[in-house]
C-alpha cells in the first residue's frame, strides 16, 4: 500500500482539530451511523475542556481515488499548536514527510504558525497552506495569502518551498477547494493534493536492519512503556530481537519486540510486522526513552535525533505543609511527587526536573507558564497536593560573560480605544513595540519584543484593561540582553492572624480594605491570603472574628444583614501567576488556595530581614 506521512499545523483555535475528524468521516474511517464526540483527536480532559491540543498524535486514513485504484494510507499527525508545548512539534516534524499549514481566514498568520512552520521548513518539508475558515464574514484570505508568503521568506524557505499549494476550505463544513470563491464541496481535493504533493518515505525496506527513531512514549498498565515513532529503514517482526541506543551508540538494554501497533483512525491495531516509512508503536523494552534508536541487534550506528530548544522557565513544587495537609489529596509525600514528575520528564523532554538538598522540593523547568499549568493541573487530578511556588526565568551568559535572559514576541489584538493603555503596560515591563497597524474590523495589531520575566502574571490585567476583548499570543523568540529591574505586583495581600472559619461579619468591613479571595464558612489558618490590599504593603487581619450575641441590639437598623460581595475566584494559571516570591499556592484536588511561604509573622519578618 502506498504510504503518505504527512503533519497538520495550525495556531490555537484555528479548526486543525475539527479538520482531521472530517477527514476521518470522508475517508470512511468511521461507520456512517458510527457515534463519534466532535474533536476526536482532543482525546485527553484537559484537552477537550480548554479546546487544544496539548499532545502530539499520530493517526492515519486510508484514502481511495474517486475513479477507484489502489487505497493510500495518509499517516496524520495533529500538533500541538502552543509553543509551550514545542517539544512535542519538534520530535513529531521528523517523522513526516510533508506539513499543511492551516491559517485562519481571518486572523492569518499567528506566532504560534511561525514557530511550528519554521521547524519544518528548516527540515526541507514542502508546505501545502490550507485557508480555513473561507466563509467567516469577516475573512480576508488574499491578504492572508500575502502574509503567508511574507513570513515563509521570513524563514529563509526555498523557492520550491516557496512555490506552494493553496486550498480553501472550511473544516467545520467538511469541504476544501482550489477555488477561493468554493462554499460547498468535498475534502477529495486535499486528499488528492496531499498525495500529489507529499513525496513518499524515502527509506530502504530491503536489504537493510531495522531502523526506529523514537519521537513519542507513553505508558500501558498492561504492555508497560509503549515508542511511538516512523520505521527508519528494514522490517520488524513480532518477537524480533532488539536493542535501545542512546546518542552516543551505547547500548542501553536489550529485548523482543513483544507487540507492534499500527495507527488505523483513531485506534492502534497489533500487526506482526512493520516495513520502512510506517509510523509505529513497539512495547518490550523498559528503559528506552524519547530520542533513542531502536535496532536490529546488528546496528551500532543511532540515528540523528532534532536538538530541542532549552527550557526557558522554573517553578519549585514542593510537599504541602500547610495545616489543611492530607485532608483532599491521597498522594502528599515527596516520593510520590518525586516518581510523578520524573515520569513526566522522561516522556517529556521539553520539562526538566531537578531534585533539592533536602528532598521536599523539586525545581521542574519547562518551556511556559501554560505547560507548567498543565502538569499540575494533570497532577492535581491524580490526587497530588503541592506547593507551588511563583515562575521564574532561566537566566543565561553570553560570550563576555555578561547576564542575559529569555525575550518573546508578543502579538496583541486589541480595540483601537485600548491600545494607548496596552502600550504603557507593556512598556513598563521593559517591553519594545517592534509594529503596530490596523488589523480591520477597528482592531490593532501591535508586536512587542519583550523580556518573559516582565509577561508573568500580565495576562490576567490585560484582560481587565482591554474589557475582556484583547487577545495575546506569545512566542520564544531568543535569549537577549538583562533588562535590569521590572516592577512586580503593586498591591499588597491580606493575610488571615489565626485558625478558624470564615465570618461574613468580620468579612463586612474588610471588604473596605481591597478584594476578597473568600466567603463566609471557609475554613482558614494563619498566614493564608485572603484578599489583596488596596494598598501597597501586607496586612494581617481577622476574618473570623463574630458578633457578639448580647441582649442589646444598635438602634438604626444596624442590625440588619450583611450583603457580601462574590469572592474573587482564581483558576490555577491566574493564582500562579498572581502570587508573589515570598507566597506559595496550596494546590489539593479540590481547592486552590494561596498562602505565605512562612506561615508564622515572626518567621516572616526574620525572613524579610534576612533578605534586605
Amino acid at each position: 500500500m502506498a504510504l503518505r506521512n504527512v503533519a497538520i499545523i495550525a495556531h490555537v483555535d484555528h479548526g486543525k482539530t475539527t479538520l482531521v475528524d472530517q477527514l476521518f468521516r470522508q475517508s470512511g474511517t468511521f461507520r456512517d451511523n458510527q457515534r463519534v464526540e466532535e474533536r476526536a483527536m482532543d482525546s485527553n480532559d484537559l484537552e477537550k475542556e480548554r479546546g487544544i491540543t496539548i499532545l502530539a498524535k499520530p493517526t492515519s486514513v486510508d484514502w481511495t481515488p474517486p475513479g477507484g485504484g489502489e487505497s493510500i494510507r495518509i499517516n496524520i499527525v495533529d500538533t500541538p499548536g502552543h509553543a509551550d508545548f514545542g517539544g512535542e512539534v519538534e520530535r513529531i516534524l521528523s517523522m513526516v514527510d510533508g506539513v499543511v499549514l492551516l491559517v485562519d481566514s481571518s486572523e492569518g498568520a499567528m506566532p504560534q504558525t511561525k514557530f511550528v512552520t519554521g521547524k519544518a521548513l528548516a527540515l526541507g518539508l514542502r508546505p501545502i497552506v490550507v485557508v480555513n475558515k473561507v466563509d467567516r464574514p469577516d475573512a480576508r484570505i488574499q491578504e492572508v495569502l500575502d502574509e503567508v508568503f511574507d513570513l515563509f521568506v521570513s524563514l529563509d524557505a526555498s523557492d520550491e518551498q516557496l512555490d506552494f499549494p493553496v486550498l480553501y476550505a472550511s473544516g467545520r463544513n467538511g469541504y476544501a477547494s482550489t477555488d477561493m470563491d468554493a462554499r460547498e464541496g468535498t475534502l477529495i481535493p486535499m486528499f488528492e493534493t496531499i498525495v500529489n504533493h507529499v513525496p513518499a518515505p524515502k527509506v530502504e525496506v530491503d536489504g537493510q536492519p531495522f531502523t526506529f527513531l523514537v519521537t513519542l512514549l507513553d505508558r500501558d498498565n498492561f504492555l508497560g512503556r509503549i515508542l511511538t515513532g516512523r520505521v527508519n529503514s528494514g522490517t520488524v517482526k513480532l518477537n524480533q530481537p532488539i536493542h535501545a541506543l542512546d546518542n552516543d551508540g551505547k547500548i542501553i538494554e536489550s529485548g523482543r519486540a513483544s507487540k507492534i501497533m499500527s495507527f488505523r483512525g483513531l485506534d492502534r491495531v497489533p500487526v506482526d510486522e512493520a516495513k520502512a516509512g510506517d509510523i509505529i508503536s513497539l512495547a518490550g523494552l523498559t528503559v528506552a526513552t524519547v530520542a533513542n534508536t531502536i535496532a536490529d541487534v546488528t546496528v551500532t550506528e543511532p540515528l540523528h535525533a532534532q536538538p530541542i530548544d532549552p527550557p526557558t522557565l522554573s517553578m519549585r513544587f514542593a510537599v504541602n505543609d500547610s495545616p489543611f495537609a492530607g485532608r483532599e489529596g491521597s498522594k502528599v509525600t515527596s516520593r510520590m511527587i518525586r516518581d510523578r514528575l520524573f515520569r513526566e520528564a522522561e516522556s517529556n523532554v521539553a520539562v526538566k526536573v531537578t531534585e533539592s538538598a533536602d528532598k521536599d522540593s523539586f525545581e521542574v523547568a519547562g518551556r511556559g507558564e501554560l505547560q507548567l499549568g498543565v502538569l499540575i493541573e494533570t497532577m492535581r487530578r491524580e490526587g497530588f497536593e503541592l506547593g507551588i511556588s511563583r515562575p521564574r526565568v532561566l537566566f543565561g551568559e553570553d560570550e563576555n560573560g555578561k547576564k542575559t535572559e529569555p525575550y518573546e514576541t508578543v502579538v496583541i489584538d486589541v480595540d483601537e480605544e485600548f491600545s494607548g493603555t496596552v502600550v504603557d503596560k507593556m512598556n513598563q515591563r521593559k517591553a519594545e513595540m517592534t509594529d503596530m497597524r490596523p488589523s480591520g474590523g477597528g482592531k490593532t495589531r501591535i508586536t512587542f519584543s519583550a523580556p518573559s520575566r516582565g509577561l508573568i502574571g500580565y495576562h490576567g490585567e490585560f484582560l481587565s484593561d482591554t474589557r475582556g476583548t484583547g487577545i495575546m499570543n506569545r512566542l520564544f523568540e531568543k535569549y537577549g540582553p538583562h533588562k535590569g529591574n521590572i516592577e512586580g505586583r503593586k498591591n499588597g495581600v491580606l493575610i488571615s492572624n489565626g485558625n478558624g472559619e470564615a465570618n461574613s461579619y468580620a468579612l463586612g468591613p474588610l471588604e473596605e480594605r481591597g478584594i476578597l479571595f473568600v466567603g463566609h464558612g471557609e475554613a482558614l489558618y494563619e498566614g493564608m491570603v485572603v484578599g489583596e490590599n488596596a494598598k501597597t504593603d501586607d496586612l494581617e487581619v481577622n476574618p473570623m472574628k463574630a458578633k457578639q450575641l448580647t441582649n442589646f441590639r444598635a438602634s438604626g437598623g444596624k442590625d440588619d444583614a450583611i450583603r457580601l460581595t462574590p469572592p474573587k475566584r482564581m483558576t490555577l494559571e491566574q493564582a500562579i501567576a498572581y502570587i508573589d516570591d515570598d507566597e506559595l499556592v496550596e494546590v489539593t484536588p479540590k481547592t486552590i488556595r494561596l498562602r505565605k511561604r512562612h506561615l508564622d509573622p515572626n518567621e516572616r519578618k526574620r525572613a524579610k530581614r534576612a533578605a534586605a
